[in-house]
């Protein structure tokens, strides 16, 4: 009986080693290795192939492409967030909590495109489960076909057998191949069922869509490989107690990374939310220090997001501060620039921000919004609902001009403001006439804070 094989992987970059390592030589992460049961693939088996190809070098000038044409998902959010829709060909991968919606998503975008036959893999539920699910969003769709399996060999001799446009599988840790010894969800498990999908999908044009669980820190669970094998890498986020969820791109190699989807989730699915302003607005029956409006821009999109503040003397003596969608040490330095360029003393202050609507926002465009609620709330004076901000605030106290300014006064216009407060530097080719909404500029903080007060 030959000798069970066992060998060491590194569960966060998958490189491999013969004994057990505290500190991994690939990464640097520390207590990552974990033994799996390893055995060299048969010679006489052979993994699947779609076809045998004969690779030539070829000079690049020789080279021909036509322009590429995608598959329409049928979701204007998840269109959106791809680029444009599925490109032929592409490996998708989409990541996410457990229970914020990743398999809701993909069975209602599969429901929903009748003109493309769909093969949905489930490796985590039963067929009476999906069932269930789809009564529940209420579409039929007859092209989209359910396969309850996990072995990698059955799923491509059935793929062979009905030839479907796109596949789903519903979860890559669920699958496995014969050619590996060690349990369905391992690393090296991961590793190989990838490679073989991805074969696949270059070697037929047949896009193939995986959903991937995460760790507890929020990162996709499996060696990192697994995120540079894919095409593009999609996070599902949101707070599973409200109903708002975030589909935001983190790796596109066909679109821009930069954008997001936004969704809400109904008794009936996900519903698109196509104007996310409206709903990142709360409706507010009186003023209320604190809170200032900003206009952002999130890839393509301008979007009005409402900012939180709350400040208040310290109780304990050591001042807290506290963020909640935005990052905590940008907040700590335009604290420092307040206290620093206008006199308001923050350093005996707790200090607490929050972004409405749960959403996380890098864009510097956000940075007077914040500034004019920490002011508000110091001063205990509100803030008109009719004014909106938009401008990214320097060390030294200028502020200063941003991207796109047009469309943010134009999704200002749209909702109904009737002021926007921006920087000086944006005001060149702005016409001041042709704009219903009053424009006001500012430079520096000083006078941002006169103006506003």
């Amino acid at each position: 009986m030959a000798k069970t094989k066992t060998t060491f992987f590194c569960q966060n970059c998958g490189n491999q080693s013969s004994k057990w390592l505290g500190k991994c030589p690939a990464c640097g992460e520390w207590n990552t290795y974990v033994e799996e049961v390893i055995s060299k693939p048969d010679k006489k088996h052979k993994k699947y192939q779609a076809e045998d190809f004969k690779s030539i070098p070829t000079p690049v000038k020789e080279i021909t492409y036509e322009k590429e044409t995608r598959v329409d998902t049928r979701s204007e959010e998840l269109n959106r967030v791809l680029g444009g829709g599925i490109v032929p060909g592409s490996i998708v991968l989409i990541g996410g909590e457990p229970g914020i919606g990743k398999s809701t998503l993909l069975l209602q975008v599969a429901l929903n495109m009748s003109k493309s036959k769909i093969l949905y893999v489930s490796g985590e539920e039963s067929n009476q489960q999906l069932k269930m699910r789809a009564d529940r969003i209420g579409i039929n769709n007859p092209d989209c076909y359910i396969l309850n399996e996990t072995f990698t060999g059955e799923i491509f001799r059935h793929i062979g057998e009905m030839g479907p446009d796109i596949i789903i599988i519903d979860s890559i840790q669920t699958l496995y191949t014969d050619s590996l010894e060690s349990s369905a969800g391992s690393i090296s498990q991961i590793r190989e069922t990838a490679g073989e999908l991805q074969r696949f999908a270059k070697t037929t044009n047949i896009p193939v869509i995986l959903i991937g669980h995460i760790t507890k820190d929020g990162s996709l669970a499996g060696p990192k490989l697994l995120e540079h094998m894919v095409d593009t890498v999609l996070q599902f986020e949101g707070d599973r107690h409200y109903g708002f969820r975030i589909l935001r791109s983190v790796k596109n190699r066909f679109g821009s990374t930069s954008e997001l989807g936004i969704f809400e989730m109904q008794s009936g699915g996900l519903r698109e939310v196509s104007n996310p302003s409206e709903l990142l607005l709360s409706q507010r029956d009186e003023d209320m220090s604190g809170v200032a409006i900003a206009a952002m821009i999130e890839g393509q999109r301008p979007m009005l997001i409402e900012t939180q503040a709350l400040v208040g003397p310290a109780a304990y003596g050591t001042p807290q501060r506290s963020s909640t969608g935005f990052d905590l040490r940008r907040m700590n330095m335009l604290l420092a620039v307040l206290e620093k360029r206008s006199g308001f003393k923050m350093s005996t202050k707790d200090v607490f921000l929050n972004i409405a609507g749960g959403i996380r926002v890098d864009d510097p465009a956000i940075d007077l919004a914040v500034v004019a609620a920490v002011l508000s709330s110091a001063e205990d004076m509100a803030i008109s609902d009719n004014i909106c901000f938009a401008g990214e605030v320097g060390l030294s106290g200028e502020i200063r001009a941003v991207s796109r300014i047009e469309s943010r006064i134009s999704e200002a216009e749209k909702l109904g403001f009737e002021r926007i407060m921006i920087s000086r530097y944006n005001i060149k080719g702005i016409d001041k006439k042709q704009a219903k909404i009053e424009i006001i500029p500012v430079g520096k903080v000083q006078d941002f804070v006169e103006k506003l007060l």
